[in-house]
């Protein structure tokens, strides 16, 4: 678990920026969600790739990586433990003010609801501090419980894009979900 001070938090989430010190957990519970990640996810395993994966959320204006941590009672060792990450990709500002989200959840987190948290914290900080007007969700679409994320979230279906992204070793169609500040 990083020092890093949380950004939002929320009562059983709270986020804060990816750091250089979350190699080992962050790689650690990519390797034991490697099933529930598959097809749709490979986010890195091992701590080199990690510190590459990172260092682009870190260092590049366009992006922004949030960790979606568990908060539990002060003195649980569980306490901070990475449950997923949500970051946002193609950050364009200016009249655009718009941004392209990327997530997974951890197995030991999936289907308890902390991502549902965590993505309405990163919302809140995309349309606050962040100043973006529009957040784009891009997902396969047979990957159930993703969709089911945005939706629960209050993204709206806008479209279909055929061969959208190269994964897994070929061009798979998408599902264009959105959000705007006005729609929360």
């Amino acid at each position: 678990m990083s020092d890093t001070t949380y950004l939002a938090e929320g009562t059983r989430t709270a986020i804060r920026p990816f750091t250089a010190a979350d190699a080992e957990e962050f790689a650690a519970r990519s390797r034991e969600s490697r099933e529930l990640h598959r097809p749709w996810l490979f986010p890195p395993a091992d701590p080199d790739a990690y510190a590459a994966y990172a260092g682009t959320l870190i260092k590049d204006p366009a992006r922004a990586g949030f960790l979606v941590c568990e908060r539990r009672t002060a003195g649980d060792p569980a306490d901070g433990a990475i449950a997923g990450f949500i970051n946002i990709n193609n950050i364009v500002l200016g009249a655009f003010r718009c941004g392209a989200i990327g997530y997974g959840a951890f197995a030991h987190a999936a289907g308890r609801g902390l991502m549902s948290e965590g993505l309405a914290l990163v919302l809140a900080h995309a349309f606050g501090p962040l100043g973006l007007h529009r957040i784009e969700a891009n997902i396969q679409p047979d990957n159930k419980a993703s969709i089911a994320l945005v939706r629960r979230a209050g993204f709206r279906l806008e479209g279909f894009s055929p061969d959208f992204l190269h994964i897994d070793g070929a061009w798979r169609d998408h599902e264009r979900w959105a959000i705007t500040a006005e729609m929360r």
